[in-house]
């Protein structure tokens, strides 16, 4: 965006940190990224079960110009532009504690006039202090999401790769625990047999969940987790349901790349194949093949009165139709909502946050249904406003609106959803007051 600077005016300078040019990635480079685990272990969240714990999601998708990756601001930009007006998030990250070749100037400015600066989940002391962010609020982990999509071509599955190893290196040295996530969005039919593929060279070439050295990859019932997000979603995906049911028979049963604990990302009407759900019986057997099963609820209620009905009505004979069936349970539970900049018809603060009291309200409503783990959505997408990581009440000012955490410290989301998982675990007594966290 030009700017137009009077004689009494002058520009403020922003000097960048020198950053070396890469040669651009290969299909050879981008897997060469990929080698068993060797830096350092240290040992605290219990990875051995998903039981009583908090993971929470961790997109990984943003870039910025100059962090190497020529993919300009993605994740941020609306319609190929990222300036005021042009934008795709609502919340703005909180760079302060970012050393400086961390930060990515942006044309946006703050009240001040100081330049907003951006993370890039490229940068590797940026994931490692995400890791660090998670270790000193009490989170227990995350699931790494690999889009399916972003991994056939040269220059995005070298950024998935980076992410992954990126997260793998935080939670060994942050005592997290970690797993892969494959989102089958955008995957056209077929596509399940490049998921299998990918998964089959990070076995072979990371050694993912077979690495002795890897101690923070996350198990349950036994065997290493690996979650598929998107099964049985109504919104007219070209892959099928049989397609589903042969990934999860691979990822459970083939001989060289099996014995995996299979979760699965489903929508909110699965079990009545009603609301986001597809509406054929046959889900109901894909997904007896899994071992969990984890709705998606973001945007399904909007009040804490919403939520307690949602609760009643729906996770408890969710709960009592896993049990029936032998299948594990994990709830989602989101902060709030808000994508007004990346879908502008929709109003800014669309599920207002109201200082903690929404996702409070999930903790106890899971807590009460019965459940023993939860999903949080998500540690960084700020793109719909469910960011829990530090987002700042002093965004940019000028043509793209954004909401803030209300005044609330940049930290606090990290510390309530830390103090979410100690409800689940029973180490605080449930509340209507929403903790500090401290």
């Amino acid at each position: 965006m030009k700017r137009f600077l009077s004689l009494l005016v002058f520009p403020l300078l922003v000097v960048a940190p020198c950053r070396a040019v890469e040669p651009k990635p290969t299909m050879e480079s981008a897997l060469a990224l990929l080698r068993p685990y060797e830096g350092p272990s240290l040992p605290s969240v219990d990875v051995a079960t998903l039981d009583r714990k908090v993971m929470t999601g961790y997109q990984g998708w943003f870039n910025a110009e100059g962090d190497g990756s020529e993919r300009g601001f993605r994740h941020y930009g609306a319609r190929g532009r990222f300036e005021p007006g042009q934008c795709s998030i609502d919340l703005w990250p909180d760079v302060s504690e970012l050393a400086d070749d961390e930060k990515y100037a942006t044309s946006f400015r703050h009240a001040d006039g100081k330049v907003a600066q951006v993370f890039s989940s490229r940068n590797r002391a940026t994931v490692l202090r995400h890791f660090q962010w998670m270790r000193e609020s009490g989170i227990d982990g995350a699931f790494v999401q690999r889009f399916a999509v972003e991994t056939s071509s040269p220059v995005p599955l070298d950024h998935c790769n980076r992410v992954l190893t990126h997260c793998r290196d935080g939670a060994n040295r942050e005592g997290r625990a970690y797993a892969v996530m494959y989102d089958l969005s955008g995957l056209k039919a077929g596509g399940i047999a490049h998921v299998k593929a990918d998964w089959k060279t990070l076995v072979d070439r990371m050694r993912v969940g077979r690495d002795e050295g890897d101690q923070a990859y996350l198990r349950h019932r036994g065997k290493p987790v690996v979650a598929v997000w998107g099964v049985g979603f109504n919104d007219n995906r070209p892959y099928t349901l049989d397609e589903c049911a042969d990934l999860i028979r691979f990822l459970k049963d083939d001989p060289a790349y099996g014995g995996q604990t299979v979760m699965l990302g489903i929508p909110t009407g699965w079990r009545t194949l009603t609301r986001d759900s597809v509406r054929d019986p046959a889900l109901h057997d894909v997904l007896k093949l899994a071992d969990v099963l984890s709705p998606w609820t973001v945007g399904r209620y909007a009040t804490p009165a919403d939520v307690a009905r949602h609760g009643r009505d729906v996770l408890k004979p969710d709960l009592a139709w896993c049990r029936e069936h032998r299948l594990d349970y994990l709830p989602v539970a989101f902060p709030g909502f808000s994508w007004h900049n990346l879908q502008p018809k929709s109003p800014s603060n669309q599920i207002p946050r109201l200082k903690g009291k929404f996702l409070w309200s999930q903790y106890l409503a899971a807590r009460e249904a019965g459940a023993t783990m939860v999903y949080q959505a998500m540690f960084d997408e700020v793109d719909e406003g469910t960011a829990i990581f530090k987002c700042t009440n002093d965004p940019p000012v000028g043509a793209s609106p954004f909401i803030d955490y209300e005044g609330l410290p940049s930290d606090f989301y990290l510390r309530l959803t830390g103090a979410g998982g100690k409800l689940l675990r029973g180490e605080i007594e449930p509340t209507a007051e929403v903790p500090s966290g401290r």
